[in-house]
């Protein structure tokens, strides 16, 4: 009896109860079921990260292109208003060298007209003086029907020379 004594045997009979009553109330399925409960949950919860991962992705790749795509038109749209502000700078100084040169030309058409006037009035006041003259002479040296008639000649010849 000193068998009952011994506390180790004590110890071992009340954990053989303990996991007695453990397998009686199905506590190890319990815990087994709480365990794959927790092992579902956190599997469905790593595929429901990577799909929103794979999502993710997928709109990041979207807005990738949409950036490439936006970068690119913005280069074109940036060349094309070189190409055109070289084109209207040519334009502009193409017109501004045919505008000059119709202001060149207009100056030297009025130069050519007031040349063309000023030896008109020179032909025109040589004429009237030479008439002056020619009448002077002539009323001083010849009289008469004569030196009427010699005058008349003489302005027609004039008139008809210097015109």
């Amino acid at each position: 009896m000193e068998l009952l004594h011994d506390p180790e045997l004590w110890v071992g009979a009340a954990f053989i109860g303990f996991v007695a009553l453990l397998i009686y109330y199905k506590v190890p399925a319990l815990a087994t079921k709480a365990l794959d409960d927790r092992a579902k949950h956190i599997q469905a919860e790593i595929e429901q990260a990577e799909k929103l991962h794979r999502d993710a992705q997928a709109l990041f790749d979207e807005y990738s292109a949409k950036q490439r795509d936006a970068l690119a038109e913005a280069n074109e749209i940036v060349s094309r208003a070189k190409a055109e502000a070289e084109r209207l700078a040519k334009q502009a100084a193409t017109d501004l060298d045919a505008a000059l040169a119709r202001r060149r030309q207009l100056a030297e058409s009025r130069i050519a007209q007031a040349e063309a006037q000023a030896v008109k009035e020179v032909r025109a006041a040589a004429v009237d003086l030479a008439i002056s003259a020619a009448e002077r002479i002539m009323a001083s040296e010849v009289k008469g029907q004569t030196a009427d008639s010699l005058i008349e000649q003489a302005i027609g010849d004039l008139k008809r020379k210097l015109h």
